[in-house]
């Protein structure tokens, strides 16, 4: 079985901040949007503050 590479760390984000994807896309985790403190309102996969897209 092939090795995949290792995954680049991304600086200034504690490693429970995030995680990628199978196909390699970065995802921030509702930790990280909770330190961050506000909604972005871009529907994120964990978002801790209940946004949701039109449409979903």
């Amino acid at each position: 079985m092939k090795q995949q590479p290792a995954k680049p760390k991304i600086p200034g984000l504690a490693d429970d901040d995030y995680y990628y994807t199978p196909e390699g896309f970065v995802v921030f985790t509702a930790s990280y949007h909770l330190k961050r403190g506000y909604c972005c309102r871009n529907g994120c996969r964990h978002c801790p503050y209940g946004f949701k897209k039109k449409g979903e």
